[in-house]
């Protein structure tokens, strides 16, 4: 693939696995056929970095949500990110694709980020709909009220809609999973990359045309895939959430991170 001519710094891209679980394929796919063999749900963390700035998409749950929800817990993201040369602790901005508590946990290690996050999220998430089980299942109430404070703290920078967050980062409003759910384009040296977190949970959602089963609004989520196909430079830079098959396709950047981290602007 040829690099496209531009004058944006292209940042590197990395997916860290720090959690993982077994699941039924009614549990991935609306109409999951009950005879397909089971499949592995990987939770990631994603870090975009050049040599200008460092952002962290998302930051995981730690060990006492895993056991609470029964999640294999492989590490914790921060030190995931340590072994890619990055202090948690030192990190500035964090991308909040939405507030499901597989992306927003571990605000201690993230003592002087900004957050970033669409307005419609935070609506969604202290609105009348999380008194229902269904829609209220994938929050932890302590994680948003966390967020809350974060807001009164003034470490929030909300976005309605599309928005660039710096030269080579934008975030853009799909809904779908959830109504405030935003995916995160970024310039690489392969042209735009989008992270879908999950507007796209497997490439199979996307490709063939089967829902995630926690959605808020199905037509947005068809739509959102839309969406991932216009703003990605080529398929293969549609990054799905929570896909296995992430640590399959892309190499990772050292031995050492082997089955940790896979470098995503990688050819």
């Amino acid at each position: 693939m040829a690099k496209p001519k531009t004058e944006r710094e292209p940042f590197e891209v990395y997916a860290i696995r720090y959690a993982t679980v077994e699941r039924k394929p009614s549990e991935n796919f609306i109409g999951g056929d009950a005879h397909e063999s089971a499949a592995r749900m990987d939770y990631f963390v994603w870090l975009a970095r050049n040599a200008s700035r460092t952002f962290i998409i998302d930051t995981g749950f730690n060990e006492a949500a895993a056991k609470r929800r029964s999640r294999q817990f492989l590490r914790s993201p921060a030190d995931g990110l340590r072994l890619l040369g990055v202090d948690a602790a030192e990190v500035e901005d964090v991308i909040i694709t939405h507030m499901h508590y597989d992306h927003v946990g571990n605000f201690d290690v993230f003592p002087k980020a900004r957050f970033h996050l669409q307005d419609r999220e935070m609506a969604y998430a202290t609105g009348r709909y999380m008194a229902h089980e269904f829609f209220a299942a994938a929050y932890e109430p302590d994680e948003v009220v966390a967020m809350v404070r974060k807001v009164y703290a003034k470490r929030v920078k909300f976005h309605d809609g599309d928005a660039e967050i710096a030269p080579g980062i934008t975030v853009h409003h799909v809904g779908g999973h959830t109504r405030g759910l935003q995916i995160v384009r970024v310039w690489t040296r392969l042209g735009w990359l989008v992270l879908a977190s999950d507007a796209a949970h497997y490439l199979a959602n996307m490709n063939e045309g089967r829902p995630f089963p926690v959605v808020a609004d199905l037509t947005q989520m068809f739509d959102g895939w839309d969406r991932l196909r216009a703003l990605a430079d080529a398929p293969e830079l549609i990054i799905p959430g929570h896909d296995p098959l992430v640590m399959q396709r892309w190499r990772a950047p050292d031995e050492s991170l082997q089955g940790i981290a896979v470098q995503l602007d990688a050819e």
